[in-house]
């Protein structure tokens, strides 16, 4: 039986301009070693509920730094994922209302998660696949291969 968890943000974005003149706790989140699978799934949910805090698409652009290397080049560059991630058929990520985990389920270095999205009185149900980078810029670091709407 799956174990479904209501989710409400619990990570806090802060302003994101070039790196820099960012402080360390100005920047957007990324991938780090210190994520757990759920973990980086939940920054994404959390970024995305609130997309245009602190500035537009700030929520589209942490989505991104989360993003795998092959992810990215399917769906890169920033511009394009924006433009996709607009689209009807992941829109529903942006600015939702409310988001429930359902249980994560892993498989070596990858893991799945099912979620259920809410806003404005629909629901739509995404498969997040996240894994663990064995090497290249975020070695150590779940990152998150794919967001399917099923």
């Amino acid at each position: 039986m799956s174990r479904v968890t209501a989710y409400e943000p619990v990570f806090d974005l802060t302003l994101s301009r070039p790196i820099s003149s960012m402080s360390d706790d100005e920047q957007l989140r990324s991938p780090s070693p210190d994520y757990g699978p759920e973990e980086v799934i939940k920054v994404q949910l959390d970024a995305m509920k609130d997309n245009d805090n602190p500035f537009d698409d700030s929520g589209i652009e942490t989505a991104f730094n989360f993003a795998s290397e092959k992810n990215r080049q399917a769906t890169g560059p920033l511009p394009r994922f924006k433009k996709m991630v607009h689209n009807k058929r992941y829109s529903m990520l942006l600015n939702h209302d409310k988001a429930e985990l359902g249980q994560i389920e892993r498989d070596g270095d990858t893991a799945t998660q099912t979620v259920d999205v809410y806003k404005d009185g629909e629901s739509v149900k995404y498969r997040f696949e996240v894994e663990l980078q064995e090497d290249g810029e975020n070695e150590g670091c779940w990152t998150t291969n794919s967001v399917l709407r099923v």
